[in-house]
């Protein structure tokens, strides 16, 4: 399985950790990974080591998130942060790439692409929420609190929570019957790794869900010219979005992966191999 290690790129914003194959083929365009919020590129680096195989895979943590720099605006929107990937990617020396979202991540990946159509081949938007207005208005008013660290460590219980509650409900703050999302919970590992992730960023994690959410991703993804997957996992909240998003694309295929069913996370990269060499999915 394909190592990953760990550095560090300086952009104007300070210091970006990011995380990249090692010893990976170079035949073929290179993969830009970019994650979800909250937490960081550790929650991608499963997929890493399985496509890194194949080709080389690198995935920063956005600004604000994780171990990089804070973003420089007070309230960065989603075009600040896909032209700071693309600074990351200059100062990396990464001409072109193929490209991979997911939530968050989706919508800068494709900012990153109708702002730079010449650097990337095909684009991978894996779960991008596609919420109605009403939606979008309420979850930038309940889903992320400002936080800061405190005297009692307030911040420590609630980034656990935090975490826990958004893999047992969707959203996390309707925590009641008709928003469970029943699946089984993250090992407590995962649930670990993640918060501590968060708690990196407690200042400034809210930045990059807030972008998303005031994200016109409908008027913006008619834009995206390239070759695009569609996707989620059947156990992903954004899996709604996943249709509606293909049919405002220009060029593009869609699929729900059922992992349990297709062979967990080396089936998944499978298939977005198959997608990034052939641009299909069958």
């Amino acid at each position: 399985m394909t190592q990953i290690e760990r550095a560090f790129v300086t952009i104007r914003e300070g210091q970006v950790h990011l995380r990249r194959s090692v010893g990976s083929p170079t035949g073929r365009l290179p993969l830009w990974m970019v994650h979800a919020s909250p937490a960081s590129s550790i929650t991608v680096v499963s997929l890493m080591r399985e496509l890194g195989a194949q080709r080389a895979v690198i995935a920063p943590d956005t600004l604000g998130n994780g171990d990089s720099a804070p973003p420089a605006p007070a309230a960065p929107d989603i075009a600040y942060y896909a032209d700071s990937s693309l600074r990351v990617m200059d100062a990396l020396g990464i001409e072109r790439a193929d490209l991979y979202g997911s939530h968050t991540g989706a919508h800068i990946v494709t900012e990153m692409a109708i702002a730079r159509p010449d650097r990337f081949g095909r684009v991978i938007l894996d779960g991008i929420g596609m919420f109605s207005p009403q939606d979008k208005q309420d979850h930038l008013a309940h889903y992320t609190r400002v936080m800061a660290p405190d005297f009692y460590g307030s911040q420590f219980h609630w980034a656990w929570h935090f975490v826990r509650d958004q893999a047992w409900f969707f959203p996390h703050y309707r925590q009641d019957a008709q928003h469970l999302r029943g699946i089984a919970p993250p090992s407590a590992d995962t649930l670990h790794d993640v918060t501590v992730e968060v708690l990196k960023s407690i200042r400034t994690y809210h930045l990059a869900y807030r972008a998303a959410f005031a994200h016109p991703d409908r008027e913006r993804l008619k834009l995206l010219r390239h070759r695009t997957l569609s996707m989620a996992d059947i156990e992903d909240p954004l899996r709604a979005g996943v249709a509606e998003a293909a049919s405002l694309l220009p060029d593009a295929c869609q699929r729900i992966f059922e992992s349990a069913r297709e062979g967990g996370m080396a089936g998944k990269a499978a298939l977005l191999a198959r997608f990034l060499d052939s641009g299909q999915i069958g």
